[in-house]
Order: structure tokens, then C-alpha cells, then sequence
């Protein structure tokens, strides 16, 4: 009997280019011809594909969107009710005034608010505003920022060869030539490569765009001196708290190290799952809101507004950034005692455990899909990262380690035999794309 997963993504990329909507979703970056797909429900950690088969989700938990675990009762809740009312109208959801002032209460230098439904669209809405505010075209980016235009434009390079590209994995085509030279790309903890754009650009730069944070702090200083030279050029200074926000600290990562920017963007978690995003930021930074054309449709619908302040008041209540750190830790610490047990080539931890992740350091991709492929036959989604929600707990830890050491006794014995390629019986994953952070 043919698996149901596999042939409708089979079928999916004869319909759909690319095969999903989403790069991180496909299953050529786990384990292609094996990884699931799709899925038919959620819920907490767990997920059933097509096919009924159950699995742990020991990966990204919807790409970090779930802080809280998928179908989360109080979220759900609110998003139902919302339904049941109506989700959308030709007026508008008294919910996103609502939000609007949760958020700036948590912000306090932050004064308005504007609201999209994804992370990309809300970064795109955040630098036009810093164009507009500013009346300055060049942007400076540090981090993955999504797929618009303006952002890929950094890696048009000097010439047409992708090998030139500042990330390579995000091909820009399709994005105009004329664009080359408005995004310019420094790396994070990298002061001399910011200092350099500052020098050369400053006076043309509308914005500095970047994550505050990733998977560890920023060296001492680093963030203070782009808050001082931003201001010093005249230029925007956006957090993308998109992916850290609130998983390392309540509101974002900005709070913890208390560097107020101009602007901040946020998605993912801020609705744990149900489409919304926000760009936030002081009276004057957001003034260009007022004069560039920012509108969509889906942008006034009633979900996404009221799962946010659902899920905002739940992270606060259950304080849940502290719990993914417990979770995290302790899944780094299983990963790092079980890999020296076995005596795999591993590196385990190294930053916040609310990102936790390991790495093979030998071999790494035709191992990483081993174990990926492995865990699978353990029953899990098991990848060398994994972002903690509220949902998992002391018990599914648990099985979590138990499936680890006996995926890594048996890695251990493929190298040991000389037949890693071999088990995998199938394609090695793909790469991804190079981080600037």
C-alpha cells in the first residue's frame, strides 16, 4: 500500500513550485522521501500525518510559531469565539486597539502600532516606514529578515554569480537589478563590518535592521555601539524580534538588555500559531506610516488580533520563556551526556537553550539525516535543533532520551561500520542557507 504522506507531496510538487509554501518545511532539508509531510492534527507537542502515524515534535514546533504547543486550549478558545462572531467585516476588530495597548504597555518607548499577518510582511512594512520616516533608500540588514525584494537585494553582489552571495541559499532572482546596493549586510558581533557600512553609507542609511539576538548574547558593547551610531547618522534602528522575542524574555530580547530601538517587529509566538505580526515604535520613527500606502485586507480580520492577546496574557501568566529554558537545558544536556556515552562526534549547546541545538562535527549532513531517519523509527521529529514549548514535559523528555541513546548506539555502529550512506537509504538533506547571525 502506497503512504499517503509521501504521495501527496509528490503530487505537490507537480502543482506547487517548490513543493510547500514555506523553505523549512520541506522535507528535502530533514530527510528526503521519509520525512512527513503533512499532518492531520496537532496538538501540545504531537502531530499524526496522513497515514496516522504519531510522532513527538522534537524540532521547531511550527517553525517557532508555538511557543505555547499547537492547539493551545486558551488560544483556541479565544480564536473560536472570534470565529463563531464573525472573523471578518467591512468594520474593523475592536481587538487590535486592544492589542495595540498591551503591547505598548509592555513597550514602554514604544508609541503606535501597526499590524500584518506574517513575519516577512511585517519586516518589509518596517523598513518602508524607516524609508518613508527618513526619506533615505539604504537599509543595513544583520540576520534572516524573510523573502521580500528588499531584502534579498543583498545578495545581488557585484556581479551575476551566485557564488558571490552574502547568504548563500536565498537566490535572488527575480528580484530587480536595480535594487543592488540598497541592502547592505554586516555580521552580527562584527563592529568593524558595521562600522564600515556606517562610514561609507551613513548619511544615505534609513535603517538598521537586525536581530538584537540569536542563539547566545552579544559581546559587550556591540548593541550599544549600533544604538549610539545609528542615532549619530540619523538612521532607524529596528529589532526583528520575530524568531527570539518571546521565547528568551517576555516582550522581547531587546528588554532583557534593555536597548530600546526605533522600531520593532514581531510574528511567531506573538499568536502561537494564528496569523499575526506587529511593528511597533516611538511617535516619530513611525511617522512614515502615516505617508507611504500600507494596506491589506487580511490585515483587519478578528483571529489573529484576539489570539494574540490571549497568548500574551498567557506567556505572562505561565511565565513561559523561563520554562523553555528548563526544557532546553535539559534536552542539551541529554544530547551532550548520550553523545560522549556512544562516542559520536558531537558538539552540544554552545547558546540559549531556548534554542537548543547540537551538531554533528564530522560528516555532518549524511549524519544529521541519520539521525533524523532514525528518530523517525523512534516515533519522533528529530532534527539537531529543537525550539521548547509549554507542552513538553518531564515524561515526554523521557522518552525523548530513551530514543536518543538508541538512535545514537546505532549511528555509532554505522560509522564504526563503514556504512553511514547506506542506512540512510536515501538522499542526504539539504543544506539550508548561511546565517549572517
Amino acid at each position: 500500500m502506497d503512504n499517503k504522506t509521501q504521495a501527496l507531496y509528490r503530487k505537490a510538487k507537480t502543482l506547487i513550485p517548490g513543493g510547500t509554501q514555506l523553505l523549512s518545511k520541506r522535507p528535502e532539508m530533514f530527510a528526503p522521501d521519509k520525512w512527513p509531510a503533512y499532518f492531520t492534527k496537532a496538538s501540545g507537542c504531537e502531530v499524526w500525518d496522513l497515514d496516522g502515524k504519531h510522532y513527538y515534535d522534537m524540532t521547531s514546533n511550527g517553525i517557532g510559531a508555538c511557543l505555547l504547543g499547537y492547539a493551545d486550549p486558551d488560544v483556541s478558545a479565544a480564536a473560536i469565539e472570534r470565529v463563531k462572531n464573525g472573523s471578518m467585516s467591512s468594520l474593523n476588530p475592536p481587538e487590535e486597539v486592544a492589542l495595540a495597548e498591551r503591547l505598548l504597555s509592555i513597550h514602554p518607548w514604544a508609541e503606535q502600532a501597526r499590524f500584518m499577518r506574517a513575519g516577512g510582511e511585517a519586516a518589509a512594512v518596517a523598513v518602508r516606514i524607516a524609508r518613508a520616516t527618513t526619506g533615505r533608500q539604504l537599509v543595513a540588514i544583520c540576520g534572516y529578515h524573510g523573502w521580500a525584494d528588499w531584502y534579498l537585494a543583498a545578495n545581488l553582489g557585484d556581479n551575476e554569480s551566485l557564488s558571490g552571495h552574502l547568504l548563500p541559499g536565498l537566490d535572488p532572482s527575480g528580484v530587480p537589478s536595480a535594487l543592488r546596493g540598497t541592502s547592505l549586510a554586516f555580521r552580527f558581533n562584527d563592529l568593524k563590518e558595521f562600522d564600515e557600512v556606517i562610514a561609507a553609507h551613513g548619511k544615505e542609511l534609513a535603517a538598521v535592521i537586525m536581530e538584537p539576538v540569536r542563539y547566545s548574547d552579544p559581546e559587550p558593547g556591540f548593541l550599544e555601539h549600533i544604538r549610539k551610531q545609528t542615532k549619530k547618522a540619523g538612521a532607524l534602528l529596528i529589532f526583528d524580534e520575530i524568531t527570539i522575542g518571546w521565547r528568551l524574555n517576555f516582550g522581547g530580547s531587546h528588554l532583557r538588555f534593555n536597548i530600546n530601538p526605533d522600531i520593532a517587529v514581531y510574528a511567531k509566538t506573538l499568536s502561537n500559531g494564528h496569523p499575526m505580526a506587529a511593528v511597533i515604535g516611538t511617535k516619530a520613527a513611525m511617522e512614515g506610516g502615516h505617508k507611504s500606502f500600507i494596506s491589506s485586507t487580511y490585515w483587519t480580520e478578528s483571529v489573529g488580533p484576539a489570539a494574540a492577546l490571549a497568548c500574551i496574557d498567557k506567556m505572562e501568566r505561565t511565565r513561559v520563556w523561563e520554562y523553555v529554558d528548563k526544557i532546553g537545558t535539559a534536552v542539551i544536556k541529554d544530547w551532550a551526556e548520550l553523545g560522549a556515552k556512544h562516542g559520536l562526534p558531537i558538539s552540544a549547546g554552545g547558546g540559549y537553550a531556548c534554542l537548543a541545538h547540537f551538531a554533528f562535527t564530522e560528516n555532518a549532513l549524511a549524519l544529521k539525516t541519520l539521525y533524523t531517519v532514525l528518530m523517525l523509527e523512534q516515533g519522533f521529529l528529530g532534527n539537531t535543533a529543537i525550539y521548547p514549548t509549554l507542552a513538553h514535559t518531564a515524561e515526554i523528555l523521557g522518552k525523548h532520551r530513551k530514543a536518543v541513546d538508541t538512535v545514537f548506539g546505532r549511528i555509532a555502529k554505522h560509522i564504526k561500520d563503514g556504512d553511514v550512506d547506506a542506512a540512510i537509504e536515501g538522499k542526504v538533506c539539504h543544506s539550508g542557507f548561511k546565517r549572517l547571525n
